[in-house]
């Protein structure tokens, strides 16, 4: 059986859909920039796959470290948001990995799986008020209304969670990232459903709860059992990371500095 082959794309050979509507934030530009340096690479799928947005799915749900290869696309085009993620994903890896090629820890996993995650939500605030008609907020905002209805929340509360975002992206960006580093690291201790209830619970008074199921959690935890190096032992470089975004003034503002170079 021939393995079919993903055709590799750097981000200059590939369309931004978008684009226009991050013109205003400056660290957009940024993160694009550090991927056309570094020369990062996606992955297409190959033609007998072509436009097929659930196998793509599925392998970036599954394979999504930052090793393996970059996200996969259906086609030539990536939604901006999307370069933005895998901007952090793959700055977590340099700072975290101990080689080229290395296994990241569990604890690095969730810690750049976190950054990349909340910065969406910290896009989305971002974009309230500036970008209207930006198709980013037209998919993330319904998707992330449809998971805190879920969890109970009120259409209210929504839009009082919603508000907050927006009145303060910063602070938006550093809850939600604490919240999915907590949250991960301590699914991946339990070892039953029964433990895995009681982490969940108590998160239930935290702001962004109801929109943790949001994220694909399973997907992380599994993940990183299964492909994290060293186990389930505590990973120190990741965790003073995670203590230093906790300690900072700005979240955002340190990852500037510290992995963008941005002063």
């Amino acid at each position: 059986m021939t393995t079919p082959r993903f055709v590799v794309r750097t981000i200059d050979e590939l369309t931004t859909e978008d684009e226009a509507s991050f013109r205003h934030v400056a660290l957009y530009g940024d993160l694009k920039d550090v991927l056309r340096r570094d020369k990062y690479t996606f992955r297409v799928l190959p033609e007998a796959s072509s436009g097929r947005w659930d196998r793509a799915l599925l392998l970036n749900l599954t394979f999504w470290g930052a090793n393996a290869g970059g996200d996969v696309l259906v086609d030539d085009t990536l939604p901006a948001d999307v370069v933005a993620h895998a901007a952090w994903h793959h700055l977590a890896a340099k700072a975290l990995a101990e080689g080229p090629g290395v296994p990241l820890t569990a604890d690095a996993l969730f810690l750049g799986e976190s950054i990349a995650s909340a910065f969406d939500v910290y896009l989305v605030g971002r974009l309230l008020g500036h970008a209207p008609k930006s198709s980013f907020l037209a998919t993330q905002v319904p998707a992330m209304a449809d998971s805190a209805l879920a969890a109970g929340a009120s259409e209210d509360d929504f839009d009082a969670l919603l508000q907050g975002i927006a009145d303060d992206p910063d602070r938006a960006f550093e809850d939600l990232r604490e919240l999915l580093f907590d949250a991960t690291t301590a699914l991946t201790a339990c070892s039953g459903a029964d433990d895995a209830l009681a982490v969940l619970e108590g998160f239930d008074e935290h702001r962004f709860a109801p929109l943790l199921h949001h994220y694909e959690l399973s997907n992380w935890v599994l993940y990183a059992r299964a492909y994290g190096k060293g186990g389930l032992e505590p990973d120190e470089r990741a965790r003073v990371i995670d203590r230093e975004l906790r300690q900072a003034d700005g979240a955002v503002d340190w990852l500037a500095s510290k992995w963008l170079g941005n002063r």
